[in-house]
């Protein structure tokens, strides 16, 4: 049984209904739907989400997520344009996309988030731009097309300690994601960069303060902490929920390790008050 920290409202409220007839009226996919995300309510009820491009199968088989797994159809042309058409009927000022992973296309769809940063900048002027990324199989070239395009915030989510990737994130490799993290400082040094990961996993918490110095010495500006949540059946267990004051330790530990901004609580996810996170570095 979940602790009573983890007590989550059943979604509802007007913006809500509205938010997901526009989403359905663009014929368009969240994370926050298709991840089986606890804060969906709430989010959506403040008229945020996280938009889900390139389909809604992805190529790996990572052991903690509840997003479909298997053989993606072709990438859907007119996606981008039913993304900026959406942002423009929510009103938001801030946006964060993020995909499935497309291990089968060549450069694991860099070019469809480039074309919707660029269609996104057309149409909506003023709307700051965060980008969730895969790791692009470890190509520079398929990170520079993204980076190219100009979002403000581009986000790679480590999601585990390195000792459990096998088991968490086995399609996946510990080392090439901090080194995207790397690249991304490299490329561009003025660009927000921000990570995350789960607890609850089976990590100790040195692991976890070890993971945090890899993801700061990666030239992170912003990192999120939140408890993992088994979403279905057949998805991992959860070993151990942490308390309250445990990830308020982590905050400060985050804050202390020179992280520009730490959110750590128990439904935190990567995307969870983004606007308001990437406001307080913006400022």
């Amino acid at each position: 049984m979940r602790p009573h920290w983890l007590k989550i409202k059943l979604p509802s409220g007007k913006n809500f209904t509205e938010i997901k007839n526009i989403l359905r009226e663009e014929r368009l996919h969240t994370v926050c739907e298709e991840a089986i995300c606890p804060n969906i309510g709430e989010c959506f009820e403040q008229r945020t989400a996280t938009f889900l491009i390139l389909g809604d199968i992805c190529t790996r088989q990572c052991g903690f997520c509840a997003v479909t797994k298997g053989h993606p159809s072709m990438a859907d042309k007119d996606e981008a344009q039913r993304i900026a058409a959406a942002i423009v009927k929510m009103k938001l000022s801030y946006v964060v996309i993020t995909s499935v992973t497309r291990d089968d296309l060549p450069d694991g769809g860099a070019s469809v988030y480039a074309e919707t940063i660029t269609l996104i900048r057309k149409y909506i002027k003023n709307c700051k731009i965060e980008v969730l990324i895969p790791d692009f199989r470890g190509s520079a070239a398929a990170l520079e097309t993204v980076i190219n395009a100009g979002p403000d915030v581009v986000n790679h989510n480590i999601e585990t300690i390195s000792r459990l990737y096998s088991l968490v994130r086995p399609m996946a490799n510990y080392e090439m994601s901090l080194k995207l993290l790397k690249n991304i400082h490299k490329k561009n040094p003025s660009l927000i960069t921000k990570s995350g990961f789960m607890v609850g996993l089976g990590e100790t918490w040195d692991e976890i303060i070890n993971i945090m110095d890899d993801i700061k010495n990666a030239h992170c500006d912003m990192l999120t902490i939140g408890q993992y949540l088994s979403p279905k059946r057949n998805a991992l267990p959860v070993v151990r929920y942490y308390e309250p004051e445990e990830f308020e330790r982590l905050r400060y530990e985050g804050k202390n390790m020179g992280f520009k901004y730490v959110e750590s609580g128990p439904l935190v996810r990567s995307s969870y008050h983004a606007k308001k996170q990437a406001d307080k570095i913006f400022v």
